[in-house]
């Protein structure tokens, strides 16, 4: 028997909120099974761009599994009716600004008088491209590009080199730390409540795989060092 189409509705809508439950349990149950098989972190699970597979954001960045959590892909998805889109890119970029926030207080910054740009590093005090980086920090700062570091030592945690740029965080003046080990000179060692594993952590849930790493102010990553000019050219793309 065919049901009148107003009944049908409210048939519709009373059973919405058990379909929802059942999929907001079914995600629930998937992301324990995928957080105790992985040993990760989950920070979310929804629909991906490609139906019937869906899009896991982690601490090690994102991704695809089927519903039944049978298959699991990591790679990066491209749109290719959108000029070759980044799509797992796009799907960070929201995330990483909400996992800076809390680090904020932590980052060594360098200010631009006339700021119009702020960019998130992530540096190793060993790395050349981040030392030509900074050497160049003059010519980002008079294109109103302010810089702020994160520590990402390349060695991991625990590490010669994190315990190095754990001091430069903890020094009386970080900024003149900074610049004494960019350029080579040593750094007297300290400790202090500085969380270079955090920083590292936070990175490495970001995908960065080397130094240095620039975060923009719309959540999209650049791997890798740009000259000021055409940093600067980056950023006022995306404004």
């Amino acid at each position: 028997m065919k049901l009148p189409p107003l009944v049908t509705l409210c048939l519709s809508l009373a059973f919405a909120p058990m379909l929802f439950a059942a999929t907001a349990q079914d995600h629930a149950a998937l992301q324990q099974k995928l957080t105790k098989t992985l040993g990760i972190e989950i920070t979310s699970l929804t629909e991906s761009p490609v139906p019937g597979l869906l899009q896991a954001v982690t601490s090690h960045g994102i991704f695809y599994v089927s519903p039944d959590g049978g298959k699991l892909l990591q790679g990066t998805m491209y749109d290719l009716n959108d000029g070759m889109n980044n799509l797992t890119e796009s799907a960070m970029a929201k995330p990483r600004l909400e996992k800076l926030k809390p680090f904020e207080d932590q980052m060594l910054v360098y200010k631009a008088k006339n700021e119009k740009h702020v960019v998130t590093v992530f540096t190793d005090i060993t790395c050349g491209y981040c030392r030509k980086l900074h050497s160049q920090m003059k010519d980002y700062n008079d294109l109103g590009i302010t810089v702020r570091y994160l520590a990402y030592p390349r060695s991991g945690v625990p590490s010669k080199v994190a315990d190095e740029m754990e001091s430069i965080w903890c020094a009386k003046d970080p900024q003149k730390a900074m610049d004494d080990a960019k350029s080579g000179k040593s750094v007297a060692s300290t400790t202090c409540d500085a969380d270079v594993a955090a920083q590292y952590r936070l990175g490495v849930s970001f995908g960065i795989s080397g130094t240095p790493s620039l975060v923009l102010e719309d959540g999209t990553m650049l791997p890798g060092y740009l000259p000021p000019e055409q940093l600067n050219q980056a950023l006022s793309r995306i404004n």
